[in-house]
């Protein structure tokens, strides 16, 4: 079975897609689009050879990458943040090892030692109650009860 160029193109174009679905990087999608449509323009006769082919595909992924990239970053990580965990706000915990001044310390929460800092920059000395007000990543933001 002999495959044309425009169902090759589609072929690569699902292969990117498919890559882009199992990595983080936000890239191949842009080379999914590229090879979409030309695979497009080949099919409708626009682009017969393989040479302007492999030019229209590399100018096509590289305009959407740089027109879209940001954008689709922007958006994946507004969303993201809007996704925080907050089961432990406003949950007390006891300080194990003392939060300095702008630093990190310990704190004993549900049978484990979590990093954490104070809201409002001060020191929080070993043995206090903490009132867990936010979470930063796996460091939680705590201010003294």
């Amino acid at each position: 079975m002999d495959l044309s160029l425009p169902q090759i193109w589609l072929i690569i174009g699902l292969v990117m897609l498919v890559a882009e679905l199992l990595s983080v990087f936000l890239v191949f999608i842009f080379f999914a689009v590229g090879a979409s449509v030309t695979a497009l323009l080949a099919f409708l006769g626009v682009i017969p050879g393989l040479e302007m082919q492999i030019v229209t595909f590399s100018v096509i992924s590289l305009i959407s990458l740089l027109a879209f990239r940001k954008h689709a970053r922007r958006l994946l990580d507004s969303r993201g943040k809007s996704l925080e965990y907050s089961e432990f706000v406003g949950e007390t915990a006891m300080v194990v090892r003392d939060i300095p001044v702008e630093g990190e310390g310990k704190i004993y929460y549900r049978g484990a030692e979590w990093k954490a800092v104070s809201l409002d920059q001060s020191a929080i000395l070993a043995g206090s109650k903490v009132v867990i007000t936010r979470t930063d990543g796996i460091v939680l933001v705590v201010e003294e009860s």
